[in-house]
């Protein structure tokens, strides 16, 4: 009986991460990042685009506390067990892949770093610049940092209005990319 009922928890809990965690690659995955606004479609522009989305989840639930804290670590959790997952699928060897995570662990966090700040002030261009130079180092003026920087501008004011208890069924909606979003 008892652990019939930590089953149904445990289940519970799994469900709501998979549904957050969902949303946001679904997200991620939208076209008009990779077709219209420079985001390149490959392994490291979508690991990007994905990053991108956690960090604005992550923004959302920055300073919740207890069950909220708890499903933002989750859902982190998952975001880098999927990308293990990934590099793994790629070829890459058992020996290497620690190495791989934490480089881009370091990147994404110093990337949650900058994209933070940014919001924060509300500095669009900052943003824009950030994004553009972390998605692209090479080609960063692919990037059409402007939509960019408004789609995270967007997002972040729209998830903050989705209260905690809903956030705490797993329900997580970002806006639909525009072209040129203003900020």
């Amino acid at each position: 009986m008892i652990m019939s009922l930590f089953r149904r928890r445990t289940n519970l809990n799994r469900r709501i991460v998979d549904s957050a965690y969902t949303s946001i690659v679904t997200a991620a995955r939208n076209p008009v990042f990779y077709a219209d606004w420079g985001v390149p479609d490959t392994p490291l522009g979508r690991y990007e685009s994905v990053g991108l989305h956690m960090i604005l989840f992550l923004y959302r639930t920055r300073g919740l506390e207890g069950a909220a804290e708890g499903l933002s670590q989750d859902v982190l959790d998952e975001f880098f067990k999927d990308v293990d997952h990934s590099i793994r699928e790629l070829g890459v060897g058992d020996p290497s892949v620690p190495k791989r995570m934490k480089k881009l662990a370091r990147m994404f966090y110093g990337r949650m770093g900058n994209y933070w700040k940014a919001l924060d002030q509300g500095d669009a261009e900052a943003l824009g610049e950030a994004i553009a130079r972390n998605i692209a180092p090479e080609t960063p003026d692919a990037v059409d940092r402007v939509s960019m920087a408004g789609y995270m501008i967007r997002a972040a004011d729209g998830l903050k209005q989705i209260p905690d208890a809903e956030l705490l069924t797993g329900v997580i909606r970002f806006p639909e990319p525009v072209a040129h979003a203003e900020g």
